[in-house]
C-alpha cells in the first residue's frame, strides 16, 4: 500500500504519517526529513537546500524529485510508502506518477489535511516551545503557508478528482484524525 498525506505546514502530516507507519508497517517519506538530512550531512545539494529554506522558500522540484526517486526505487520499500508532504506542486505530482509507473507501483490512498491559517499559527507556536525546529520561525511559517496554498491548489485539483482522495478536517484533534484515516485504510 502506498499513501500520500498532504496539507499546509503545521497541519499534522508528520504526526499522522508516523501513526500510519506504526499501524501498517510503512516507510514514512518526508521531503522535509530528506532535505534536512542533506543539509545535516553538508552535501553539495544540502548547501543549496539550506540557502533556499533560510529564505522561507521551498526546495526546487528538481532537488526534491531526485531525492524521491532514490526512495521509490528502493526494493525493500516498494508498495510500503507514505509520502508526507509530497507532492507539493503539479510537476511533483506528475513526476511521482511517472516514477511509480516506472517502478510498477501506484498510490492507493490520498489524504488532504485541510487546516485554516489561524489553526496553523496556534500549532506552530506550540511546536516551537516543544521542538524548537529551525524552520518554525512564525514569519517563515506564514510565508511557507501562503506559498504552499498557492502552489498546492493545482495538486489539490489534480488529486481531488480521484476516487481514492479523502479530505480530512485537520483542525480536529490528533486522535480523531487518526481514527478517520485508519477507518479509510482498513476498508
Amino acid at each position: 500500500m502506498n499513501v500520500i498525506i498532504f496539507g499546509p505546514p503545521g497541519a499534522g502530516k508528520g504526526t499522522q504519517a508516523s501513526n500510519i507507519v506504526k499501524k501498517f508497517n510503512l516507510y514514512q517519506i518526508s521531503t522535509g526529513d530528506l532535505l534536512r538530512a542533506e543539509v545535516k550531512n553538508k552535501t553539495e545539494i544540502g548547501k543549496d537546500i539550506e540557502n533556499i529554506i533560510s529564505k522561507g522558500d521551498f526546495a526546487t522540484d528538481e532537488i526534491v524529485n531526485e531525492l524521491i526517486k532514490k526512495v521509490i526505487f528502493d526494493e525493500k520499500k516498494k508498495n510500503k510508502l507514505i509520502f508526507d508532504g509530497y507532492p507539493r506542486s503539479l510537476s511533483q505530482a506528475e513526476n511521482l506518477d511517472l516514477l511509480l509507473k516506472q517502478s510498477n507501483q501506484k498510490i492507493n490512498f490520498i489524504f488532504f489535511l485541510n487546516v485554516k491559517k489561524e489553526m496553523i499559527i496556534k500549532r506552530i507556536e506550540k511546536r516551537k516551545i516543544l521542538e524548537k525546529r529551525a524552520d518554525d520561525n512564525l514569519n517563515t511559517i506564514l510565508k511557507r503557508y501562503d506559498t504552499y496554498m498557492m502552489t498546492t491548489k493545482p495538486v489539490l485539483d489534480f488529486y481531488s478528482k480521484k476516487p481514492n482522495f479523502y479530505e480530512i478536517d485537520g483542525s480536529e484533534n490528533i486522535v480523531e484524525i487518526s481514527s478517520k484515516i485508519e477507518q479509510i485504510l482498513t476498508v
